[in-house]
């Protein structure tokens, strides 16, 4: 459209904007010079003059096929509607005076003194007024690459065709979120240290002051409060003095550091394993390590539990492998969909070890028996696993002595080891393969040496005497807070692990009952809702670590019953400590006299 415009063209010179632009870059700009005529005060109401004249009349003013020409000459029909916004600009009162008139019979009336006096005016008044900068249309013009210009406008939008609105496919789906009562809204939480699980919340609705009050948190993954554990606390500082605050770069480049080798070293003794790889967070480890294996195995099929982590959904669905899905930790279901493939042909099982949510646990050792039999190799995500259970803190496969007959073994830094960062386990081979081939490790920033080092603090202290205490310390509090819930008729769930689900089964009342906990009893326990457990599986996901207190569980209960009461949620039949603690003992394990705390000793009676 301004292909033949430049700025040594006299035409072009009249503009204050055009006679800034070199003819380079008036070659290279194109149509997307309509873009910022657009928004000129005369071009802009040209251009829309001219879209609205031709939704009525196409065959009357400019189309989308007529190239302005350097006298403008093709373009021969003006409407009478456009001249005013044509003599309002010095550059088209010249351009359109000499060279367009409404009757292609009649010629110009242009004079050399219309021209003189156009030059006059442009040269004064109007001179350096354009509110176009062409640096700014330069750059936009060739960010894509120099020589390859996109038409900004095209023929669709120019002739006012209906285009795709973002910004409300945007707000729609978010209203979508909210009528379903799934959409989230951040807490702020501000933690301390020297309190820890009692934080601040920040209540900054109010943009001009922010309130602060203090809540006790039931709801952290930080399950043994390593963030806070002083020797980690200092380790951090130490590397922060010695290495800054970042890496410098990928693993490769420059950003390994002794911190990485010796943290790799410590994960991989605590699962038995061969050689350990850190990364950015397990989501990017099981998403790396599952996507790189379909890719690179040819035929691979992937069996994965129903419930397991999006990371390793992800991961699947993105090498494009082949797939099966199994009923969460059903081994007839698996064994049914695994004897449906060749012996020979490669295998992956995917499964988790305790199940983020729910808290069951899966039958490791069943699993490895099929996976034996079909050829299969394991993988396991134990995130919510290491550092709570096993002799080293390697998790239930450490605790159930299962790591050598497991293949690929992942967990979090950023849960019970108070950290941040994920990781693989596995032979040396396999991580090795991983490190090399796998795009989420290759071309991620590697961890901050301080990160890396506060990690191999904690790993080592739960893997230590230390660690075997508190992880006795953090079992007893577990148990005692379920059967002091049983006793209370608080529905719940049963689960042989450290998470206690307690079911509401609906998203606005589970929304609701967090919020009055948090407003009224300063008790901070996250809402859990679609999509992370299924519609009508809405919970309050309990978290309790060695450090609450006997008082704070007894504030716990007698908060959740006048939230219960208050939002008339149904209550179970109230279950005697000492029945639960038996009914708990024989699905799995023992309790170890952990129900002779005092606490305990004085149940909470349900309010009339």
């Amino acid at each position: 459209m301004f292909g033949s415009l430049s700025a040594a063209n006299p035409i072009t010179s009249r503009c204050p904007f055009l006679s800034k632009a070199s003819p380079m870059f008036m070659k290279r700009a194109g149509n997307s010079l309509v873009l910022y005529a657009e928004r000129c005060p005369v071009m802009g109401g040209l251009l829309q003059s001219a879209s609205s004249a031709t939704s009525e009349d196409p065959h009357r003013v400019l189309r989308p096929e007529m190239k302005l020409s350097g006298n403008m000459g093709s373009v021969q029909r003006v409407p009478d509607a456009l001249r005013a916004s044509i003599g309002a600009c010095p550059f088209l009162k010249e351009v359109h005076g000499r060279a367009i008139h409404t009757d292609s019979s009649k010629p110009s009336t242009a004079t050399a003194d219309n021209t003189r006096s156009t030059n006059q005016s442009t040269s004064g008044s109007t001179s350096g007024k354009c509110p176009f900068s062409w640096k700014d249309l330069f750059l936009n013009t060739v960010k894509g690459g120099i020589g390859q210009m996109i038409n900004l406008v095209p023929a669709q939008m120019q002739s006012g065709a209906k285009v795709f609105d973002y910004q409300n496919f945007f707000q729609d789906k978010i209203q979508a979120k909210k009528k379903t009562e799934s959409y989230r809204q951040f807490r702020v939480v501000q933690r301390n240290t020297s309190s820890f699980p009692i934080a601040n919340v920040i209540d900054n609705s109010n943009h001009n002051h922010c309130d602060s009050r203090p809540i006790t948190v039931w709801c952290s993954n930080d399950y043994l409060g390593m963030s806070s554990h002083p020797k980690v606390i200092n380790s951090t500082m130490e590397a922060v003095r010695q290495y800054g605050t970042g890496a410098g770069g990928t693993r490769n480049i420059s950003g390994t550091s002794p911190y990485h080798c010796q943290l790799e070293a410590e994960l991989a003794h605590i699962h038995h394993k061969e050689a350990a790889l850190v990364f950015s967070s397990c989501y990017v480890a099981n998403e790396t390590t599952l996507t790189t294996l379909g890719r690179y195995i040819k035929d691979l099929v992937f069996f994965s539990d129903e419930k397991n982590h999006n990371s390793m959904i992800e991961g699947i669905r993105n090498s494009h492998a082949p797939k099966e899905i199994y009923r969460h930790n059903d081994l007839a279901d698996l064994e049914r969909k695994l004897s449906r493939y060749d012996v020979s042909r490669p295998k992956v099982i995917a499964f988790e070890s305790v199940h983020s949510m729910c808290g069951t646990v899966s039958p490791i050792k069943d699993i490895c028996r099929l996976a034996k039999r079909y050829n299969a190799y394991t993988f396991i995500d134990e995130v919510h696993a290491v550092g709570l259970y096993g002799q080293r803190g390697g998790g239930i496969a450490d605790r159930d002595g299962l790591c050598d007959q497991l293949d690929i073994i992942t967990g979090t830094l950023g849960k019970a080891f108070g950290v941040q960062g994920g990781y693989i386990a596995g032979s040396a081979a396999l991580v090795d393969f991983i490190r090399s081939y796998g795009a989420g490790f290759i071309f991620t920033t590697a961890m901050p040496p301080m990160q890396a080092a506060a990690t191999l603090t904690s790993v080592q202290i739960l893997n230590s005497a230390e660690g075997e205490h508190l992880r006795a310390r953090h079992q007893a509090a577990v148990k005692q807070m379920y059967a002091a819930f049983l006793d209370a008729g608080i529905p719940a769930m049963p689960t042989p692990t450290h998470i206690i689900p307690v079911h509401v089964g609906d998203a606005g009342l589970c929304r609701k009952a967090s919020r009055l906990l948090e407003q009224k009893h300063g008790i901070y326990v996250q809402d859990i809702n679609h999509p992370t457990v299924p519609l009508g599986e809405e919970m309050l996901r309990v978290v309790v670590t060695p450090h609450h207190t006997d008082t704070m569980k007894k504030q716990f209960v007698q908060a959740l019953q006048s939230v219960w009461q208050e939002l008339g949620i149904s209550f179970k039949e109230p279950v005697p400590p000492h029945i639960a603690c038996s009914k708990f003992a024989k699905e799995y394990g023992e309790w170890n006299d952990y129900t002779e705390s005092p606490y305990l000793a004085q149940p909470v009676a349900i309010k009339a």
